[in-house]
């Protein structure tokens, strides 16, 4: 799995022109079960996506896929880790999960 960081580096009202791309871009990813839980950052810099897939190079994909990426709105930080412990209400979200 992938958290995504999303830092704007335009100012919000750029941001905000672009959102419901963003928002229709994340939309196309929750459908495709690609994106488990997305949200804002606090104070609003940014946000953050989680990711269930295992690849890399697919996550970064994805990502140049984001309205904010194409128009150069946001940067992106891409933490790759292996959930090992969960709630088992949680367990619905998680595909393949390594059993160490």
């Amino acid at each position: 799995m992938f958290i995504v960081l999303v830092k704007y580096v335009q100012p919000l009202s750029v941001v905000d022109a672009f959102m419901q791309q963003h928002i229709d871009f994340l939309d196309k990813h929750y459908k495709e079960g690609h994106f488990i839980f997305s949200g804002r950052r606090e104070p609003r810099v940014g946000g953050v996506i989680l990711v269930n897939c295992h690849e890399e190079d697919t996550v970064k994909g994805i990502i140049e896929e984001d309205p904010f990426h194409i128009n150069k709105i946001a940067e992106y930080e891409l933490i790759k880790f292996s959930p090992t412990k969960f709630d088992e209400k949680f367990s619905t979200f998680i595909k393949n999960v390594p059993i160490n």
